[in-house]
């Protein structure tokens, strides 16, 4: 195993060595590097040395794993400034704010708790006549296919609770992040025993994901991305029956009720939207304001979001950055232009700097729009944010829960038991009560209806990594 790097130029070199895929930062539109690019047979050899590997690393006790993920996340703590910097470069996410450096202090904080965890057997019943125990034993090879919004997070959600449960894992980044996810690897296999952890570079075709959907080498998949991609792996995993999680796309609404106070809330209201620059599946992407609070929230909310800013993720003194990529950039544009089009009153943003190089998107509000226009049917994934009015709580949960998605949502009152109430009556994986997306990883996280299904995080998710065990007797 190699040493860790200490230098964000040897970090990027270890990465690109034998790269020929250009890969350019978002932000100003220059070249990073060259990644490396895999083919079939570069995923078979990485799934046979899983597999290979997986017997012995079963062998060891829940202790000996989660010693190992407690030095890789030392080591990960160790190289965390190269690391962020890389990120930021090629995602595009400012080092400051909720982006880079909390997003690799994020993946530090996630291995060391799901190391922790205990997941002790289970007695199911024991009468004096019958007595049935349930414990959890591992999959195998697990494949992690993984997004470009939060790379190394979410690569952590994958690797972290497949080796804790005595898995070995094959990832694979999307081939808009590739070298930050190599980066983090790199980095944790100087911790790991060989073959535990593996990573396959896509090429810029995205022919490996559907191949590791009918490998048979691969016992369970893990996929963090569009709802569209969640079907088809679904549907080409179901001839070997894998074992699925699927957390897929979301558009999270929030609902303010009328005794909250728009100067208190707008804060938390903006990063709930605004985190990742709105590249986030948990994001609010849908603002409820009933009539008495309207016109309030929208000065408070623009008030906070006219002072955050957006630049090149490297200057220390952005919190916002670009859109990832075109495409994403793209989708926002024509989101936007549209609720302009449909009559929305645009409250701050919406004309982007089309001369200036990097895929930036100006902070964007937009009220006034009606219940089914496309920004706040489809979702956006991105710096834009519809604000909705509503006239009865009815009208209001109604309209929440309407669409075929249902990864998150929040109220927003300082009663919280009539919160509590709203709360429950809203269609989604996990409702939070004056915040918004605010994941833990103690606490099960994982969307319904076409938001996918499976957890991740704490106890349940490790369970969602293995496979029930009961011995009757």
């Amino acid at each position: 195993m190699q040493s860790l790097p200490t230098t964000y130029q040897e970090l990027l070199s270890r990465v690109t060595e034998g790269g020929s895929r250009e890969i350019f930062d978002p932000a100003t539109e220059e070249l990073i590097g060259l990644a490396p690019t895999a083919t079939e047979a570069d995923l078979d050899r990485k799934v046979q040395a899983a597999r290979e590997a997986q017997v012995a690393w079963a062998k060891l006790s829940h202790a000996e794993r989660s010693d190992y993920l407690m030095k890789a996340a030392d080591a990960i703590e160790a190289t965390a400034e190269p690391l962020a910097e890389l990120l930021s470069r090629e995602q595009g996410k400012p080092l400051n704010g909720p982006n880079a450096r909390f997003e690799v202090g994020g993946a530090v904080a996630w291995t060391r708790a799901t190391a922790s965890f205990g997941l002790e057997e289970e007695t199911l019943v024991d009468d004096g006549e019958t007595r049935a125990v349930l414990n959890y034993r591992p999959i195998g090879v697990v494949g992690g296919i993984g997004p470009w919004n939060w790379p190394m997070m979410i690569a952590i959600w994958q690797i972290a609770p497949a080796l804790r449960m005595g898995n070995t894992i094959v990832v694979k980044p999307s081939e808009y992040t590739t070298l930050s996810v190599l980066a983090l690897v790199e980095v944790m296999n100087t911790a790991l025993p060989e073959g535990v952890l593996n990573v396959v570079a896509d090429s810029a075709d995205r022919a490996l994901g559907p191949k590791m959907s009918v490998h048979p080498g691969f016992d369970k998949l893990t996929f963090t991305g569009s709802t569209a991609t969640g079907k088809k792996i679904a549907a080409s995993a179901a001839d070997s029956l894998k074992r699925l999680t699927l957390e897929l796309g979301g558009n999270d609404a929030g609902i303010v009720l009328d005794d909250a106070d728009p100067k208190s809330i707008a804060e938390g209201l903006f990063w709930g939207a605004f985190i990742n620059t709105g590249q986030t599946c948990a994001a609010l992407k849908r603002l409820y304001v009933p009539d008495s609070l309207y016109d309030a929230v929208c000065e408070e909310l623009t008030a906070v979001a006219q002072n955050m800013p957006m630049g090149v993720g490297v200057e220390e003194q952005n919190v916002l950055g670009p859109l990832q990529n075109k495409a994403q950039y793209d989708i926002v544009a024509d989101l936007v232009q549209k609720a302009k089009d449909g009559g929305g009153r645009v409250l701050l943003g919406g004309t982007p700097d089309e001369t200036a190089p990097g895929f930036f998107y100006p902070t964007t509000l937009i009220a006034d729009l009606d219940k089914d226009n496309p920004l706040v049917v489809e979702e956006q994934f991105g710096p834009a944010l519809p604000i909705i009015r509503y006239s009865s709580l009815e009208e209001a949960l109604e309209e929440a829960n309407r669409l075929d998605v249902g990864l998150g949502a929040s109220v927003w009152s300082p009663n919280l038991e009539r919160a509590r109430e709203v709360a429950a009556q809203m269609q989604a994986g996990t409702v939070w009560i004056n915040k918004h997306g605010a994941i833990d990883p103690r606490i099960p996280f994982g969307g319904i209806k076409q938001s996918g299904y499976g957890l991740e995080f704490g106890v349940e998710g490790l369970k969602h990594m293995g496979v029930p065990h009961v011995i009757c007797e």
